[in-house]
């Protein structure tokens, strides 16, 4: 029989009983009303769950494989937008490219989302190299595969407050079965707090990539949502550079950056038939992925207090470690 591996314990069980394993673990409501499982310190929704104990479990990792991970509406569209582009410039012109027809999100699937909640045992060995893949899940919960192996990780975060307030909208938008979804962030700011949240908290989540990039410069790569806003062109020279696929001074001159930055701009994506109007096999609307890309937009949800009170957390929580926030324009 198959089996997975979902007990604490380690042990490995039969696939029919994950069930009734999922429903032991801890949990709590989600903002759209569904519930959240505590897993290896993460909180995951219940669509990733099983996926991400699945992708733990059985993921083999390649040396040439790229894995982008991030906390949810971290500039994770973006991220996929620009690294597919960067690894296939000399396959894909920016007129032939298939972003113009297809979600970042079906050309980089997420492994918890996508691949193994679709099947435990997906057949990835067809897939040409580089492999590109997504993940939420933290950086020591990935599989051995891909911390022992030469593999690439590129993490992109984005200001706590603009994160908060980008993801509680998303996960806002979707109404499961007999289910009532919040009406507010301040309904469960206390949760917020305590880093209660898909794929949170989002201290340990940021942290533990920022010391790995620290730790293996040559094997994470650290980004900012903010300084891609900031300096998309040094951003995109550093992401090719860490990949092993630099841009040439031909490229550079011939504008191929500049072709990147734009055709992956949020505008230019959001405005594109298929991110208006596509659906994504689980029934996302292809447009909840383009909001507003603003910093500080969470002025217009948080209020000063509940702002300087989830910063004084977070501040708390990476204390020590360097890392800091531009939390506005």
């Amino acid at each position: 029989m198959e089996t997975i591996t979902i007990s604490t314990n380690g042990e490995s069980v039969p696939r029919d009983e994950i069930q009734g394993l999922v429903a032991g673990l801890p949990s709590e409501e989600n903002w759209d009303g569904s519930p959240l499982y505590f897993y290896k310190g993460v909180w995951y929704p219940a669509f990733a769950i099983r996926g991400a104990i699945s992708f733990q479990q059985h993921f083999i990792a390649r040396d040439t494989d790229i894995i982008l991970a991030s906390m949810p509406k971290s500039g994770t569209t973006w991220l996929k937008a620009l690294t597919f582009s960067v690894v296939n410039r000399n396959i894909y012109s920016p007129t032939e490219t298939p972003l113009l027809t297809t979600l970042p999100h079906d050309l980089v699937p997420f492994f918890e989302v996508d691949l193994y909640a679709k099947h435990q045992l997906p057949d990835l060995e067809q897939l040409p190299s580089p492999r590109i893949f997504s993940s939420h899940s933290h950086y020591e919960t990935l599989p051995p595969s891909i911390r022992g192996s030469g593999c690439k990780i590129v993490y992109i975060c984005r200001n706590p407050l603009d994160q908060l307030v980008s993801a509680f909208h998303f996960f806002h938008k979707f109404k499961g079965e007999n289910v009532k979804p919040l009406s507010s962030i301040d309904d469960d700011f206390d949760n917020v707090c305590r880093g209660i949240r898909s794929f949170g908290p989002f201290w340990d989540s940021v942290l533990g990539y920022w010391k790995a990039s620290l730790e293996r410069p040559d094997k994470v790569l650290f980004l900012k949502y903010e300084d891609l806003k900031d300096d998309i062109t040094f951003n995109l020279k550093k992401l090719a550079e860490f990949l092993g696929i630099p841009f040439t001074d031909k490229e550079e001159k011939d504008g191929v950056i500049e072709e990147i930055s734009k055709l992956c701009s949020f505008d230019n994506l959001r405005n594109l038939e298929v991110n208006r109007t596509g659906v994504r096999p689980l029934g996302t609307p292809n447009s909840a992925f383009f909001r507003k890309a603003k910093v500080g937009d969470w002025c217009d949800d948080l209020t000063p207090s509940m702002a300087e009170r989830f910063l004084k957390i977070v501040e708390e929580k990476l204390a020590g470690s360097g890392l800091s926030f531009k939390v506005s324009e």
